[in-house]
This record gives C-alpha cells, sequence and structure tokens, in this order.
C-alpha cells in the first residue's frame, strides 16, 4: 500500500496540470518561501539586490531611449523609492492574467517585457525576476505611473494587490499634468530580511554611480531622508551621478592619481550581430598590474566571461602585431605575452547582449560564446586604426610592455 502511494499522487498531478496549475507556479508564493533563489540571500546582498532590481527596470528604459533622469530615494519610514521619466508601465488590460499590466507584472513572475524580446532589445538586471521579487519580499509596495496624462495607482502588501488599480485623468490645471513615468516605493518585510531593512547609502552609491559611468548621459540623483542623514536644515543628504563620457569618464576616475603613458584615453565602439561593444584604456607608467572591469548588460562580471576572453586575445594579438610592424619585435624575438602588454592598463569593457547567459553561482560570468568574436572583430579594427594615428602613445605602451618582457625573462 505504501510503495503505490507516489504513483498515484503522480497520476492525480499529471492529470490536475492544467491552465490553474502554471498560475500557481507562476504566483509569488515559491519566491517567499525560497527568497534566496531569487535574490541571492537573505542579508543584506539581497536587501540592496531589491534596489537594484527596481532601478534596473528605470534604466532598461533609459537603454531603449526612453528616460534621461532616475531618482532613487530613501525615506525615514525604512522604504525606498525609485522614480523615473520613462513610458510608465502600460496600464491596459493584460490579454491573459485578466488583470493591468502593471498588476501583472507586479504579481506574476517573469511577466514584465524583457521576455519574448518584444518589449526591450536588451536589458540589465542579474535575473530578469523584476519588480514582482520585489513585490513578493516587501511589507508593502506603492506603485504611481504617469501616463498619457493619466495617473494610475495601486498598493500591494506582501505581494497581494490591495484593491484594484486606481486611476484618474489629469486636467491642464494639475500640477502633475504632462508629467510621465513610474515610481515604485516598497518597504522590504522584516518577517524575510530578518537581519534588519537598513539600506547602506555607500554600498548603494557604488552601484548607482557605476550605472551612471556605464549609460553615459543619463541623470542618477540619489538622496537620503532617514533622520542620521539630513544636515542641520532638516534637508536629505543628495547625491547626483551624471557622466556625459560614460565609461572614458569611469576610466578616468579610476586613473586620477596614476600617471598616464597616453594623454587620451582610448575608447573604441562598436556593434555586430545584435551586440553593442564599448571599451575604454589607458596605460598608465606608475602602475605595475592590470585592472580591467567587464560588464554585461550593466552586470559587473566578476568572473570575466567571454567578452573579457576576446578583449585579452585582441590586445595581445593587436600590440604584438604592431611591435612587428614598428621594429621593436624582430623576427627571431618571441611574442610579447597578454601579462606584458596588459601591464599598466585600466580599462572597462561593457557589452550589451539580446540574450545574455549568465554562469556560475552567482552568474557573474558571461557565457555567450558568440560574444568573444564579436569583441575581438570591433576592439581590433578600432584599436590598430587609433594607435596606426598615435605612434608616440604605441611606442610607449610597447616600451613599457617590452620591459616587463625582459624583467620576466
Amino acid at each position: 500500500m505504501v510503495s503505490q502511494g507516489p504513483t498515484v499522487e503522480t497520476n492525480k498531478v499529471q492529470a490536475d496540470y492544467g491552465a490553474a496549475q502554471i498560475q500557481v507556479l507562476e504566483g509569488l508564493e515559491p519566491v517567499r518561501k525560497r527568497p534566496g533563489m531569487y535574490i541571492g540571500s537573505t542579508g543584506p546582498r539581497g536587501l540592496h539586490h531589491l534596489v537594484y532590481e527596481v532601478v534596473d527596470n528605470a534604466v532598461d528604459e533609459a537603454l531603449a531611449g526612453h528616460c534621461t533622469e532616475i531618482q532613487v530615494h530613501l525615506h525615514g519610514d525604512g522604504s525606498a523609492e525609485v522614480r523615473d521619466n520613462g513610458r510608465g508601465i502600460p496600464t491596459d488590460l493584460h490579454p491573459r492574467t485578466g488583470k493591468s499590466a502593471l498588476e501583472t507584472v507586479l504579481t506574476v513572475l517573469h511577466a514584465g517585457g524583457k521576455f519574448g524580446g518584444g518589449g526591450y532589445k536588451v536589458s540589465g538586471g542579474l535575473h530578469g525576476v523584476g519588480v514582482s521579487v520585489v513585490n513578493a519580499l516587501s511589507a508593502w509596495v506603492e506603485v504611481v505611473v504617469y501616463r498619457q496624462d493619466q495617473e494610475h495607482r495601486q498598493r500591494f502588501e506582501k505581494g497581494v494587490a490591495q484593491g484594484p488599480l486606481q486611476s484618474r485623468v489629469l486636467g491642464k490645471d494639475d500640477p502633475h499634468w504632462g508629467r510621465r513615468g513610474t515610481t515604485v516605493r516598497f518597504c522590504p518585510d522584516r518577517d524575510i530580511f530578518t537581519g534588519g531593512i537598513g539600506f547602506d547609502f555607500p554600498t548603494l552609491a557604488v552601484r548607482l554611480r557605476e550605472l551612471a559611468y556605464l549609460n553615459g548621459g543619463v541623470n542618477i540623483l540619489f538622496s537620503d531622508g532617514r533622520p542620521e542623514a539630513l544636515d542641520e536644515a532638516g534637508n536629505p543628504h543628495r547625491e547626483t551621478y551624471f557622466y556625459e563620457g560614460g565609461i572614458k569618464e569611469y576610466v578616468a576616475y579610476m586613473t586620477q592619481d596614476k600617471d598616464p603613458l597616453h594623454r587620451d584615453i582610448i575608447f573604441v565602439q562598436g556593434e555586430k550581430d545584435g551586440v553593442q561593444v564599448e571599451a575604454a584604456l589607458q596605460w598608465c607608467a606608475d602602475a605595475y598590474s592590470d585592472s580591467m572591469l567587464g560588464f554585461a548588460n550593466n552586470i559587473r562580471t566578476v568572473d570575466g566571461g567571454t567578452h573579457l576572453e576576446g578583449f585579452k586575445a585582441v590586445l595581445t594579438r593587436t600590440l604584438n602585431t604592431l611591435a612587428r610592424k614598428r621594429n621593436k619585435r624582430k623576427e627571431a624575438d618571441s611574442n610579447l605575452s597578454g601579462e606584458n602588454i596588459r601591464e599598466g592598463l585600466t580599462a572597462v569593457l561593457s557589452v550589451k547582449v539580446p540574450e545574455p547567459e549568465f554562469e556560475g553561482q552567482t552568474k557573474t560570468k558571461l557565457g555567450n560564446m558568440e560574444v568573444r568574436g564579436v569583441v575581438d572583430s570591433v576592439v581590433g579594427e578600432s584599436l590598430t586604426e587609433f594607435l596606426e594615428f598615435n605612434v608616440q602613445a604605441v611606442d610607449l605602451i610597447l616600451e613599457k610592455a617590452i620591459q616587463a618582457f625582459n624583467a620576466a625573462e
């Protein structure tokens, strides 16, 4: 009798497996049961991931060319608010769920505009689980959308909508008339984040600054209105991150206290097979190791990946070719190694991939094989062109590499 149990159960599950089951699987209950699967941990890292997940949605709007400003504010009650001036989350009825698109995005896993390719060409966000996970793990969430001269509001508690979407038409005399965008304010659930729900300003500042560098031209305003952060007049602490020069400015920031070998930061940019590639490079005379940051869809790829492999390969090949062309290496001389060439290099490589494949436990390694070749060809062409026009720079870079080679012999 006992041995039959699983078989009977299995048959029952198969028989019951219909649309209702799918809906259950898509609900937010699994997120509350196993939050670590969705945000990595319920400690500080997972807590801050909630903010990143909402900010990533705003950055996606910016990448698609619809948003120029993102405001992030920490409130005194422990909640965080992210506001953008993008198109606003759609509010019309979703054909499959029968609810507004906004409620669907907030209550159904994987229901965002990132899946299926119709909404965004490329999108950031580590897991792509989006704002529904933030909703599931928050005591409450309030969303306000301004779109086509209407204001839409909805409140959720522990992932559950507290009543339907409230909408009103804005008159021309309304202070919000003409406004557009999405505001998401949420308070993390203490039942989930048992270690506390206090956000760390410096931790968030590092990531927001990084996003501003990676998406040049997007203005990110970060403010802290918690009691301990207020000045004597009671004003919040504010910081602004806006870098017109994008990753070129990032490299300048990283090398500001160093002695550059060449005056202009080398910048290459291109697109091939739908993959966008940007790289900024600066060799410094007083640095003896390399500092290379790789990003894929705004995610810092701490464990490297195919984009960085392609980048290292093309650097080694290009500079060895130029070394022979400029008679810095004779026929009989062996090639300079990648380590020799990268000595003293600070570089930022950013790729935007339509269908990223992240590998490893923490999803911080890019796995797309095609990206290696794309980076190789885009960087190879531009780098060769730049260095052939800047012979003084290439000679200094090669001399430093040859010194490193000789020292290693």
